[in-house]
């Protein structure tokens, strides 16, 4: 199985205010992605993490995604570059890459940490899966609230939990044309 998901910030404790995470502390934040991923992701399946894993990490920083079931596969967010200069943290992803182009039982998924207004494939009925914008109420969010086939695959949306394709476009039925 194949799942999405964005804006983890294991480790970033400003993030709970930032979108109002209903976490008391970054620990049982961090804790909660864990376990909410376990229970759906198994050691098979494939999770494409649309950016944004971990804040801030050095050679000593638990990595979490360690514990985190399923072959990982990411797409570079703003928060994941300077984390890419430690090799323990890419040695935890199958692939790593700025923009994707993926199937999924059929359907062409293009991932992109930020949200796109128009991508290869749109006038097809291509998907396009994204982060970066959280759950906050701003201009972004607006605007990509009218951009049909395209969904928010952030942990603030989604139950803190990864979602499959059909889950994102069940939870966005007015935006899929």
């Amino acid at each position: 199985m194949i799942f999405y998901t964005a804006d983890l910030h294991l480790g970033h404790e400003n993030i709970i205010s930032y979108c109002n995470r209903p976490f008391s502390s970054v620990g049982e934040m961090n804790e909660t992605i864990v376990s909410y991923w376990n229970a759906v992701v198994r050691p098979e399946d494939e999770v494409y993490i649309l950016g944004d894993v971990l804040f801030k990490i050095n050679s000593t920083s638990p990595l979490y995604l360690d514990r985190m079931n399923g072959k990982k596969h990411l797409i570079i967010g703003n928060h994941d570059k300077r984390n890419l200069k430690i090799d323990r943290f890419r040695a935890l992803f199958d692939s790593i890459d700025n923009y994707l182009e993926v199937i999924d039982e059929d359907r062409r998924v293009i991932l992109f940490h930020y949200p796109i207004v128009e991508w290869d494939g749109y006038y097809r009925g291509y998907y396009h899966l994204y982060g970066h914008i959280h759950n906050n109420d701003n201009e972004a969010n607006r605007i990509m609230q009218a951009v049909p086939n395209a969904f928010n695959a952030g942990v603030d949306l989604n139950d803190f939990t990864p979602q499959t394709l059909t889950q994102l476009i069940s939870r966005n039925k007015d935006k899929v044309k």
